[in-house]
């Protein structure tokens, strides 16, 4: 199985894409989530190296340090491009593989996008992803591509400076994606929310 992907960090792209050398073909280029163009470039180069776009997955994301009184507009504005704009430009790019290929366009949300932390941006922008995956599915309705949003809860990343005590792995928020795209053409999950054991939200 081919995959392609995209990393801002070039350092961090190439080690990653190493990691990877067992698992098949995986190509990679250095791309902003949040810039048109640079995106457009990336699909592009995702086409030709897969011959065409059956998944397209809008994963990301990052949290800006502060609060809504005490935060750097400087940085709320490339959170803002990153979570929110990002993946918006990311499915105009990919639609017309995933309309011939009748593929998935799959968006990484959280559950701080059902609930909200006081004095967090981020936690809007996480709405913005729920919204903006239910309204583009209900645009592409009949058009055989479908739309999986999945809202993740606390997962051990390096996003945490210290990890929850409930958090998943996110290996286990991947193999959610995996099994809501293997279901038949004819079932469409749409909204898959995954949560570690014990988590209170």
């Amino acid at each position: 199985m081919r995959s392609s992907l995209r990393g801002r960090h070039p350092g961090r792209l190439a080690a990653f894409l190493e990691s990877c050398s067992d698992l098949g073909p995986v190509g990679g280029v250095v791309a902003d989530a949040g810039d048109w163009e640079q995106t457009c470039r990336a699909v592009s180069r995702a086409d030709r190296f897969l011959g065409g776009i059956d998944v397209a997955v809008a994963n990301a994301g990052f949290s800006a340090p502060g609060d809504l009184a005490d935060g750097d507009p400087d940085r709320w504005r490339d959170m803002v491009l990153t979570n929110v704009y990002g993946p918006a430009i990311l499915a105009k790019a990919a639609l017309p593989q995933l309309m011939e290929n009748r593929g998935h366009m799959v968006l990484i949300g959280s559950t701080a996008g059902r609930k909200v932390y006081p004095g967090n941006l981020y936690t809007a922008t996480k709405w913005a992803v729920a919204g903006y995956a239910e309204s583009l599915r209900q645009q592409l309705v009949g058009s055989g591509v479908r739309v999986l949003h999945i809202a993740p809860g606390h997962v051990d990343t390096p996003l945490w400076e210290q990890a929850p005590d409930a958090a998943i792995q996110p290996e286990s928020v991947a193999e959610a994606m995996l099994w809501a795209l293997s279901q038949p053409a004819g079932v469409d999950i749409s909204d898959v929310t995954v949560r570690a054991t014990g988590q209170a939200f």
